[in-house]
């Protein structure tokens, strides 16, 4: 076994020891066929108020611009389906299911350091850094040339084993290691599941968003009013979108997380519809404390129930 061979090795046993699903390995380089396609997503505006996507254009095709030395892209699977959904009346309010529990940036972010603390155990000195949606990293492209799985037409990637609800991250080190083999194959065929009942046509391509008609774009990124065209088709979201994701065949695999830090609280499952129309400040910042939900603040939540609301 070469060292590269050995150091893989070593990777993928503490991903598994850290409770990761799965993790993939690719060479850092340049990606040459994602350049194109940014650069005409950009030109389209597909990225809305998100001009920060326009950011740091080179570091977002090469790591080794955004890591020095970079010589390996580590992505890791981490699972967030719920064991069941919080809101299962058609007129309830709804979440996201990935912001169900605690803030998947701190709960990952702290198994990632954990991870590089254990490989320069194991392995001596690497220099690197860790990546959990909050750098210039295409970390679903990474994961593709990693072997995770393949683009769908909602852009999500998806593995064949667990379907899309999970986050991404990734390890960018100067460690050499023997890479994985990218997925060839898409397995989405002819299915068009995510396209059809996407009810603010934000699919407008394979594997093309327009950002700025996604409902979690207008529930979370967008800071401005949301435009009138979008009455009657947010479908009860309040924060982020499931719909593209829960009607995709190939979340049929996927299963209830292990993660207690996932887990939602009982004050937030016992929110009632009322409930929702009435938050108030102190009970927006108790019930989601350490909840992605924050990023909106109360603001933006009563924005977005009173959009939904709205005739």
């Amino acid at each position: 076994m070469t060292s590269a061979e050995k150091n893989a090795s070593i990777i993928k046993s503490t991903a598994k020891r850290l409770g990761f699903d799965f993790c993939g390995i690719a060479k850092a380089g340049f990606l040459e066929e994602e350049a194109p396609k940014l650069e005409d997503w950009l030109n389209r505006n597909y990225n809305g108020e998100m001009g920060y996507l326009a950011n740091h254009f080179d570091k977002r095709l090469d790591p080794t611009k955004l890591v020095e030395g970079a010589k390996t892209v580590v992505s890791l699977i981490y699972n967030y389906y719920p064991a069941e959904e919080l809101q299962s009346e058609s007129s309830a309010i709804k979440l996201a299911k990935y912001a169900y529990g605690e803030d998947y940036h701190f709960v990952i972010r702290d198994k990632l350091n954990e991870f590089l603390e254990i490989l320069r155990d194991e392995i001596g000195e690497i220099d690197g850094r860790s990546f959990v949606d909050s750098a210039p990293v295409m970390e679903r492209q990474w994961a593709q040339k990693a072997g995770l799985g393949w683009l769908g037409k909602n852009s999500l990637l998806l593995n064949r084993k667990q379907g899309s609800f999970f986050f991404l991250s990734e390890l960018i080190i100067d460690l050499e290691v023997s890479p994985d083999t990218p997925l060839a194959k898409d397995y989405c065929g002819t299915c068009t599941a995510c396209i059809d009942a996407c009810p603010t046509d934000a699919i407008v391509g394979n594997g093309v968003i327009d950002g700025s008609r996604c409902i979690s774009y207008l529930t979370i990124e967008l800071k401005d009013a949301i435009p009138d065209v979008f009455k009657g088709k947010m479908e009860n979201w309040a924060f982020g979108c499931d719909i593209c994701q829960d009607v995709c065949p190939w979340n049929r695999f996927s299963k209830p997380n292990q993660e207690p830090r996932f887990q939602p609280s009982d004050e937030l499952k016992e929110l009632t519809k009322s409930d929702w129309k009435e938050i108030t400040e102190e009970t927006f910042r108790r019930v989601f404390k350490k909840s992605a939900v924050k990023r909106t603040k109360l603001v933006g939540l009563n924005r977005n129930i009173d959009f939904l609301n709205s005739k």
